[in-house]
């Protein structure tokens, strides 16, 4: 049973979060990030070792809570799948990212420009003010492509290895990660930490998102071959470790030319072009959702096999 109590609860926690998506109100999530917020307040300091020693403590308290409940689990196998799944269910975020990102294109269709660049945020730091319908709609798929990676593939497969700590202390850095991981001068130090761990966390995930992209691509009649050229060619040109192999992967699989210039702030960036097709247009958000959709599902079915192989190995 205890092969199958992780499997079990990765894919029933997948597919709550499926079907139900974020919970609206009192999300774990939501609190951690107060508790961060308010721990910040008072550890930080413009220095990298005030910022290991925050992100070290909140990572790790993360990680002591899922152990706990991992605790509560052990030799009840029930238990153990519900536990699993509610935690898988707390970290995961595609069906939020899908939605967010199909409301912003329907703004953009019904030409409501203005209430765009102010949902815009909801889904990436960059700058919505001076954006048209086409960057927005850049903006989008840029997001869904790299988010898909953060919000549904790394907690999969954290969890399939490492259990309910592993499905809690990634959620833990990569929040960290979008409150401080900041090349600013308040954060460029403090944020240091937080931004390396989620780096390192979202190593091997990310790369997986770009395979599970390949396999994926004819689900939008998009051409693997094509797909593996664009990400092995330009998975590597984005300043990010992690975030070129998704956005490159995604534009060879939807035909389109991602990158250009991102304004954050005060900070602009010129990201380099992955693929070689036409800029994303409206239409293109659907095909992206769409196309996130399909990679969650392989991941989580990857996941939930990895899960029960581990586990009858265990």
């Amino acid at each position: 049973m205890r092969s199958s109590s992780r499997a079990v609860g990765l894919a029933l926690g997948f597919a709550a979060d499926w079907y139900f998506a974020d919970p609206r109100r009192g999300h774990p999530v939501a609190g951690f990030g107060r508790a961060a917020s308010a721990l910040r307040k008072t550890m930080y300091a413009d220095s990298r070792g005030a910022g290991v020693g925050y992100a070290g403590a909140l990572v790790a308290g993360a990680a002591a809570v899922g152990g706990v409940a991992e605790r509560m689990g052990r030799g009840r196998p029930v238990t153990q799948a519900a536990l699993t799944a509610l935690a898988t269910w707390t970290v995961l975020g595609g069906t939020s990212l899908r939605r967010e990102a199909t409301a912003i294109g329907s703004l953009l269709s019904a030409g409501d420009v203005e209430a765009a660049r102010e949902r815009l945020p909801h889904l990436c730091g960059r700058d919505p003010s001076k954006l048209d319908t086409d960057e927005i709609a850049r903006a989008v798929v840029e997001s869904v492509a790299e988010n898909t990676s953060d919000a549904v593939v790394a907690p999969l497969l954290w969890g399939a290895v490492a259990g309910i700590p592993g499905l809690l202390a990634y959620r833990a850095a990569n929040t960290l990660d979008a409150m401080v991981g900041y090349r600013n001068e308040k954060y460029l130090n403090f944020g240091w930490a937080a931004a390396r761990l989620d780096d390192v966390l979202n190593y091997l995930p990310a790369r997986f998102t770009g395979a599970a992209t390949v396999v994926s691509a004819p689900a939008i009649l998009g051409s693997p071959r094509r797909t593996l050229k664009v990400l092995l060619r330009d998975g590597g040109r984005h300043p990010s470790p992690n975030a070129g192999r998704c956005e490159a992967s995604a534009a060879g699989a939807l035909g389109l030319r991602l990158g250009g210039t991102n304004k954050y702030g005060d900070v602009v960036e010129d990201r380099p072009v992955m693929g070689t097709g036409r800029a994303p247009r409206v239409a293109d958000i659907h095909r992206a959702t769409a196309l996130s959709g399909v990679v969650g599902v392989v991941s989580a079915g990857v996941a939930v096999r990895v899960a029960w192989a581990l586990g009858r190995k265990g």
